[in-house]
């Protein structure tokens, strides 16, 4: 009895909470400009290790910004592990009504129509945004589906190209630096903005590359321009070609259905251990919750516990984890 006991008043103050589902996870808000406020990130990509990204920002923000966080992954249905390359089950996503804010990672998705509503009613709903990386093409769904115009290559008049384009600002086009040989160095486009606050040029920088869009980018503004380096590192040079000038946006805010969003085709687990690209994400966080005066050049950034991201690549996720193991 005692044990059990002593177990409960852990749980109670746990800066990491969780909540009774093993299929995602629950972080309570520890207090700050956030508290009462909740966020649902939804990871689910081949690549770019969004399930080991999404747990990490949830408990800065939870445990750093007093924002209650829910987690959700690619779930295999049979092991109850994370596997990001099934592309038909995320659980959890009823958890999206009534929350305050939807950060979203996921990759070329293809999701039954009963988890796939959940997300409708909350984008349709008018309700703050934030896409990294592959969210310009979230979504994959076959013509039949009913859910068909969200997906990236979507060709009808009444949702061209689909959920990227329509509420991100932009779809999946191409890479624009090499992929896996040329990096990305973010240039400030409008330092003026409450994103921007706290970020010096070059503090930005991330191993995944620049991806291409269309420019001008529609009724959007861009908050971050992405130089294209020689290499793999920070301090590389950028490369002497065309293809920097001009450079392409690597972030941008929008609005969709009147509600905040805030798109990145920044993302990838290893660009979040750039304090530039964790800080942007940070602040990317408040404004989309209306929160800007709170943003300040000092917000707490560090990581909760260790975080040693994997590179990215087809197939690199680690085998066997289940959502707990990311507590």
């Amino acid at each position: 009895m005692r044990t059990f006991l002593l177990l409960l008043a852990v749980a109670a103050v746990s800066p990491l909470a969780w909540g009774d589902d093993s299929q995602w996870l629950e972080f309570a808000g520890q207090g700050g400009p956030g508290a009462g406020k909740r966020v649902v990130l939804i990871s689910g990509d081949e690549e770019y290790r969004s399930e080991e990204l999404m747990p990490q920002l949830a408990k800065i923000l939870s445990t750093h910004h007093g924002l209650d966080c829910t987690v959700l992954f690619a779930i295999d249905p049979d092991s109850g592990e994370i596997k990001p390359d099934r592309p038909d089950n995320i659980p959890g996503l009823h958890r999206l009504a009534g929350a305050d804010l939807m950060i979203i990672a996921t990759r070329f998705r293809n999701l039954p129509d009963e988890q796939m509503k959940h997300l409708v009613e909350y984008i349709e709903g008018g309700n703050p945004i934030i896409g990294l990386r592959t969210a310009t093409h979230a979504f994959n769904a076959p013509g039949s589906s009913t859910y068909a115009r969200y997906s990236w290559q979507y060709q009808g008049d009444d949702y061209k190209q689909g959920f990227g384009r329509q509420v991100l600002g932009e779809t999946w086009i191409a890479h624009h630096g090499k992929h896996n040989v040329e990096s990305t160095r973010g240039i400030a486009a409008d330092p003026q903005h409450p994103i921007a606050r706290g970020i010096q040029d070059g503090e930005i920088w991330g191993p995944s590359d620049v991806y291409r869009v269309r420019l001008p980018l529609e009724d959007s503004h861009v908050i971050f321009n992405g130089a294209i380096l020689a290499g793999m590192n920070p301090e590389d040079a950028v490369v002497d070609d065309d293809r920097n000038d001009p450079m392409m946006p690597i972030a941008w805010t929008r609005t969709y259905q009147d509600a905040r969003v805030f798109t990145t085709t920044m993302g990838a687990a290893t660009d979040f251990v750039s304090t530039g690209t964790r800080r942007m994400l940070i602040n990317a966080t408040y404004w989309a919750l209306g929160l800007e005066d709170a943003i300040t050049p000092d917000l707490n950034i560090s990581f909760v516990g260790e975080f040693k991201p994997s590179a990215f690549g087809f197939g690199s996720y680690i085998k066997g984890k289940r959502p707990s193991d990311y507590r």
